[in-house]
């Protein structure tokens, strides 16, 4: 009866244009008050929660990201990706690719990815000659890459919620992270043959050497954040403070994107932006805590084992949840509402928290593409003042490179358990 009363309100709150965390937090509350559950030490709960050090590396890891968005990072992995790949027909789709792949383990986050790759490979490919759709969709679609290689902040907001190592989280979305950006550059590559693309011109390895050391500080980035959690130097908190500094230092000292006078301006874009998700994580947590009280993950752990689901149906009727919860929710709001609920639930039906870990975040890279809620459609619909429409058709194709790719992450959980064992141990 309460889950619902639950849907029941929060998807005609939601409906009616309410913010999600106000939509969490009303919903929470009606939930304590007519099921009878006290409200006392609810709120000490949420400060407990919200007092993690881990949970401090997202406002930092935003900041990052802004200040590489807003610095001329993105520009010279572009530049360095088109100096290796022209000579290829398809060469600045290819390179959409490539550069999203390492924009996206710098910033963590799908929209910035795709919102950075976008203002400047959209009006290249255009001029070029590629169709707007065809631009449109691999932008788009590659964007989606940013929440699953690390450092994603989707991933570590699953840390928190489901109590599961970063470092570990962060290693297992590598392997899955390169099988969709080769999945995608394979249809890039062959897509471009068939519609005969036009194609960049092969530079010398003199001008290739020369764009590649322009390039480093970018590439820098991830390497001194990654070598400093995978070395044992520094925590996760204390990389994404790192990310912060570096990145802050390269946009000013080596990119010149903005001057000292506009980085106040960039920080509070920043903080802005990591405080929306901080109230949405206020919420939610208040929310959890009345999911857990309440029992209803026993209920779900309870109902499967009683109708002798395999753990390969429970895992399709999940993706089947997350793909349609996708088409409302965005990704931190799915992640905090779904995740107290399958969280206790997964080890007792035999499902690697770890592995589901990438199930999860890869089914909310999904979401980002399709409609009606895909953020990165509208993103992209906004920089191009292309009909939302027209994205749809141009990312359709990479739609069911992502299906496929799911099953596949899915039903091979060595694909995403091989590094954290390799590294860390079972």
């Amino acid at each position: 009866m309460w889950t619902f009363l639950f849907l029941v309100m929060f998807f005609g709150l939601l409906s009616l244009g309410m913010p999600i965390f106000l939509v969490l937090g009303a919903c929470a509350s009606v939930l304590y008050l007519v099921s009878g559950q006290g409200l006392v030490g609810v709120a000490q709960v949420v400060i407990d929660h919200l007092n993690s050090s881990t949970l401090m590396s997202l406002p930092l890891f935003v900041m990052a990201a802004a200040f590489m968005r807003q610095g001329g990072v993105a520009k010279a992995l572009v530049d360095v990706s088109a100096a290796w790949l022209g000579g290829i027909r398809g060469s600045l789709g290819l390179v959409t690719v490539v550069a999203c792949t390492l924009f996206a383990a710098i910033c963590g986050s799908s929209v910035a990815t795709a919102l950075a790759m976008g203002t400047i490979l959209l009006p290249a490919m255009l001029e070029r000659g590629y169709p707007r759709s065809f631009a449109l969709g691999v932008i788009g679609a590659s964007g989606t890459i940013g929440i699953v290689i690390p450092p994603s902040l989707s991933l570590i907001l699953y840390g928190i919620v489901t109590e599961q190592s970063v470092p570990r989280l962060f290693l297992a979305g590598i392997l899955p992270g390169l099988l969709q950006a080769g999945a995608f550059f394979a249809w890039v590559w062959y897509d471009a043959r068939r519609r005969n693309f036009p194609m960049e011109p092969s530079l010398p390895f003199s001008d290739r050497l020369r764009v590649t050391v322009r390039a480093l500080p970018a590439l820098a980035v991830p390497i001194i954040v990654l070598v400093g959690i995978y070395g044992g130097l520094v925590t996760v908190t204390e990389a994404a403070a790192l990310a912060a500094a570096v990145s802050l230092l390269v946009s000013l000292v080596f990119y010149r994107g903005f001057r000292w006078t506009a980085t106040l301006t960039v920080i509070a874009d920043a903080l802005r932006s990591a405080g929306t998700i901080m109230l949405i994580v206020a919420t939610a947590l208040a929310f959890g805590h009345w999911m857990t009280e309440s029992g209803v993950p026993a209920q779900l752990v309870s109902w499967t084992l009683n109708h002798n689901l395999a753990t390969w149906e429970f895992l399709l009727a999940i993706n089947v949840l997350l793909l349609v919860l996708g088409c409302f929710l965005e990704v931190v709001a799915a992640l905090l509402l779904v995740m107290p609920i399958l969280a206790p639930a997964l080890k007792p039906l035999g499902v690697d928290p770890v592995h589901f870990s990438i199930i999860f975040t890869h089914n909310m890279e999904i979401a980002l593409v399709h409609p009606p809620v895909g953020l990165n459609l509208y993103v992209l619909s906004t920089i191009s003042t292309a009909p939302v429409g027209e994205v749809i058709r141009g990312i359709f194709p990479f739609l069911i490179l992502l299906v496929i790719v799911l099953g596949i992450i899915t039903y091979v959980p060595a694909l995403t358990m091989w590094l954290p064992q390799a590294v860390y141990g079972n």
